[in-house]
């Protein structure tokens, strides 16, 4: 059957078929919409796309994306250097930024996953252990909180339980590692969770 849309047009649709969420016909009405809008508009958006990777890089300390390194919640001296949360991906960031957690962060990069191959090896995970080893806990500002924030799934659940076990094993004195309630559903991921049920579940978090 031939293809009676401009090869610039379908490429386009196909395109936005690849993101998450987006079927064909979604994919058609985003197309179609651009080429509503004005060329200013359109390069925009174009602009700004191009320009994601471009301009992005994880930070130095905690691997969230940023533009500058270390990034704004790292550089905060607000913020408690001594709790560190452990989350899968730099979104969950956002999520948990609406409970008011006051504390820093440390991104994994996704869970153990070895139907998908996916290995402790392939996290950040002895970027963690590296800074928990090495800290002095006579210090002020040394680790004092570990809290596990992987989703509730049996990847995040799985990735949770190692980690734990991998930082119980350098026995540091002082040191608790706790685990964010289950106030949320199974198989559920953080960024979609709402800020009520978020909040409940860190304020629920419990040693591990």
């Amino acid at each position: 059957m031939t293809n009676i849309l401009p090869q610039s047009v379908s490429k386009l649709i196909e395109e936005f078929s690849k993101l998450p969420g987006i079927g064909p016909k979604t994919a058609s009405r985003l197309t179609f919409y651009l080429l509503s809008k004005s060329p200013k508009d359109v390069e925009s958006l174009g602009e700004a796309v191009a320009g994601l990777r471009k301009n992005l890089k994880y930070c130095e300390n905690c691997f969230n994306i940023t533009e500058e390194s270390p990034c704004a919640i790292c550089n905060d001296p607000k913020r408690d250097q001594k709790t560190v949360m452990i989350v899968e991906e730099p979104l969950d960031i956002v999520a948990m930024e609406k409970t008011g957690f006051s504390g820093i962060y440390h991104v994994l990069g996704g869970v153990i996953s070895p139907i998908e191959g996916i290995g402790p090896e392939n996290l950040r995970i002895s970027e963690i252990l590296a800074k928990i080893k090495k800290g002095d806990f006579q210090k002020k500002d040394c680790i004092k909180e570990i809290i596990l924030a992987t989703d509730p799934s049996l990847e995040g659940e799985a990735t949770a339980m190692y980690l734990a076990r991998e930082i119980n094993k350098l026995a540091r004195k002082g040191l608790i590692v706790t685990r964010i309630a289950r106030g949320l559903p199974v198989g559920s991921d953080l960024e979609y969770a709402d800020e009520i049920t978020l909040t409940r579940a860190l304020e629920g978090r419990r040693e591990y």
